[in-house]
């Protein structure tokens, strides 16, 4: 990847699989215990297209993108192909392997770290004659490689933690593209913008056709079917296991498309128009909150509403449910819960524990070596306990089992690890740990990153009847959908303070925009 991406033509406006694939894909299984993830899926990328993939949440996408990245076996009889030549699926050390690069949805970096550090974890060090690290040409090699994706303003030695979501992903792309041969290559893109504001998507997918203007294909994976529109040359989904369809767009809309994915009608554009309520007491009010990028909130919420905090990036917005939950100090404000009294927001808050299903499930939520039922009971373990034993395993049964029928949550069993299930999944168990303890908030940051359109409609009517039972609910999302299907009033903040606050009818797509971008 050594010439410049600007000094490359666009590439195609829409790819036609031609006689030689860059990947092709030929009845590829994978049997977990019993239970077949993939049933024979076939897939052909074409030189220089955007292939998109689709799929409710355990159709066997990630199955498939781990199977190709190393991570799993697949089973005897699976074949494919890269360039016309026979590629040896999940052995990481096939001869092949290195023109298939991926960017996960975790993005795999280490966030302590700087940019220099991370793309030399994974690109290698660059050594002088002496064989010390020679920092200066990391530092080089970096800043050569990000100002080719089209960023020349991050400080490069920085750790990442500093960063903005959409540099941090930039510099997953930049380590995944460092030596690498693009025009015979393969970049597998998962969920790339999950929890990017909006208005860093477009640069994003940007960087994605100059990618493919090297002559290089991508595999787009999204649940964010707007983008497959805006980005994809053809789409291929998947179903239980089994491809659906595979087509170009041409004819397609994002209902069709929606319905593909998940088998049933489906309304994509689901809204749960709820009004405000009347009457209901105020569960929580706060004034003056600050902390970090957050200088001087204050807003209440009541029983049985739903409200939404929203903004650019660095306006706030993103700290207010880790303050609330008391994962981030307050620095400054007060709270009263209820009818009480004013109290330091910081010990009140902290004390409080209102649950938070946080938008890094994977770094903040889940216990990655605990089964589905000990996520799930992880707030309320004592609830089990008897007097001669820590826990009581029928009645922590009986309670998990009620939950994963009332969440819908596909799996084979309590004890499968929580890594075994798909994203869409996992954030159920997430929310059912938080509603478990029969809270009277719950806060919840980025509820659909990452989940198909049939998740998050289920997502969505469970926080609506859960809402109809009295729950408050505070909403924080990059994703305007969240707040349009679920928000009966939205406060948008500017500068860390509230810039202005939209209800009922007034919560649009439109106007939450323009209440975003006004000037800070």
């Amino acid at each position: 990847m050594s010439s410049d991406l600007s000094a490359r033509p666009a590439g195609p406006a829409t790819a036609v699989a031609p006689d030689v694939p860059v990947l092709a894909l030929r009845d590829v299984c994978k049997t977990f215990t019993g239970i077949r993830a993939l049933k024979g899926v076939d897939l052909d990328i074409a030189p220089g297209e955007i292939h998109a993939l689709v799929g409710a949440n355990g159709s066997g996408k990630s199955t498939l993108i781990k199977t190709l990245a190393g991570y799993h076996l697949p089973d005897p009889g699976s074949h494919a192909e890269l360039n016309g030549e026979p590629f040896v699926l999940g052995h990481r050390g096939a001869e092949g392997y290195e023109r298939l690069r991926f960017v996960h949805q975790d993005l795999g970096l280490v966030l302590e770290m700087s940019a220099v550090e991370n793309l030399a974890l994974t690109a290698g060090f660059i050594t002088t004659l002496g064989g010390r690290v020679d920092w200066k040409a990391q530092a080089r090699r970096t800043r050569e490689m990000l100002a080719r994706l089209g960023v020349v303003d991050l400080d490069v030695d920085k750790p990442l933690s500093e960063a903005t979501p959409v540099e941090r992903t930039v510099v997953a792309i930049a380590a995944a593209l460092t030596n690498w041969e693009a025009d015979r290559g393969l970049l597998v893109l998962d969920e790339p913008t999950a929890v990017l504001p909006h208005t860093e998507v477009d640069r994003l997918l940007d960087i994605v056709r100059e990618i493919r203007g090297l002559g290089a294909s991508v595999l787009y994976v999204s649940h964010r079917l707007d983008e497959i529109f805006a980005i994809a040359d053809r789409v291929t989904v998947l179903r239980d296991g089994l491809v659906s369809a595979c087509q170009d767009l041409t004819g397609l809309d994002t209902q069709k498309l929606a319905e593909l994915m998940v088998g049933d009608k489906v309304d994509a554009s689901f809204r749960l128009e709820r009004p405000e309520p009347v009457g209901a007491g105020t569960v929580l009010e706060v004034r003056g909150l600050a902390s970090g990028a957050l200088e001087d909130l204050a807003f209440s919420v009541r029983a049985g509403e739903v409200i939404g905090l929203a903004g650019l990036a660095g306006s706030g917005a993103e700290t207010v449910p880790y303050v609330l939950a008391g994962a981030r100090p307050a620095e400054a404000g007060e709270v009263r819960r209820g009818a009480g009294d004013w109290e330091p927001a910081r010990q009140a808050l902290e004390q409080a524990g209102f649950p938070l299903v946080p938008a890094d499930r994977v770094g903040e939520a889940v216990v990655p070596n605990f089964s589905v039922a000990e996520n799930l009971t992880l707030r309320v373990v004592r609830r089990f306990g008897t007097p001669l034993r820590w826990t009581s395993g029928k009645k922590e049964g009986s309670f998990v089992d009620d939950w994963i029928r009332r969440l819908e949550i596909k799996v084979s069993g309590p004890d499968d690890a929580i890594t075994s299930l798909s994203g869409g999944n996992q954030q159920k168990v997430i929310l059912g740990r938080c509603l478990a303890s029969k809270p009277d908030l719950v806060i919840l940051a980025e509820p659909t990153a990452g989940v198909d359109v049939g998740t998050r409609q289920a997502i969505y009517e469970l926080v609506g009847e859960l809402a109809d039972n009295g729950l408050a609910v505070v909403v924080t999302s990059t994703d305007t959908t969240d707040l349009l299907a679920l928000c009966s009033r939205v406060i948008v903040l500017r500068n860390g303070r509230v810039g202005s606050e939209l209800r009922g009818p007034e919560v649009t797509e439109q106007s939450l925009l323009a209440a975003m971008e006004a000037d800070q």
